[in-house]
């Protein structure tokens, strides 16, 4: 019983820290990297579709990348819809290349995205803890039901705080590789 509740509470710990890597991808560094436009939605046949299910997107050097669009009636979406996210980006059509420079990082920015990926970790740190919550629940209403003894519930509440804990120093190797990355020259 206990150890189909830690179980669950690992995976969806693990869950939580693939959703943090992927909210930190989508936080700009001065590299340019494709996966930056991946949120981006383009509207395609009435559907609003990922950009790159429409495009191909590539990195030309270190602060630009190309867009190529794999029909010719679609640039000037695909190029309005990187002008309209929330990037701050303008990109430039070139035939059917559209390239996206990325403009210089200031140091204000930066300390503004320090403070955006600050809030994305800590909510991957709730998140944590509500996981570790539910658990303890669980385990709580096993004890209740008379189905393990409160020295297994014991036993099994300290294996998932080191696992919340595992998890936690986790979010902030992340947190710290994340700062350190966006406040690089």
């Amino acid at each position: 019983m206990t150890e189909a509740i830690f179980n669950d509470a690992s995976q969806r710990m693990d869950k939580s820290l693939e959703a943090l890597r992927s909210e930190f991808t989508k936080i700009r560094t001065g590299r340019a990297h494709s996966s930056l436009l991946d949120h981006v939605v383009v509207e395609y046949y009435g559907s609003e579709v990922p950009i790159n299910q429409v495009a191909n997107v590539n990195v030309e050097d270190a602060r630009t990348l190309t867009v190529t669009p794999w029909e010719r009636n679609m640039v000037g979406k695909v190029e309005k819809a990187i002008m309209t996210s929330d990037l701050g980006l303008n990109p430039a059509t070139v035939g059917t290349v559209i390239r996206v420079p990325l403009p210089v990082l200031t140091e204000e920015r930066r300390r503004d995205l320090v403070k955006v990926v600050r809030g994305e970790a800590e909510h991957a740190r709730v998140a944590i803890r509500n996981i570790r919550r539910d658990a303890n629940h669980s385990l709580k209403q096993l004890v209740k039901d008379k189905e393990i003894s409160e020295d297994e519930e014991r036993r099994a509440e300290e294996r998932i705080q080191k696992l919340t804990d595992q998890h936690v120093a986790r979010i902030d190797e992340m947190l710290a590789e994340k700062e350190a990355e966006l406040m690089e020259v």
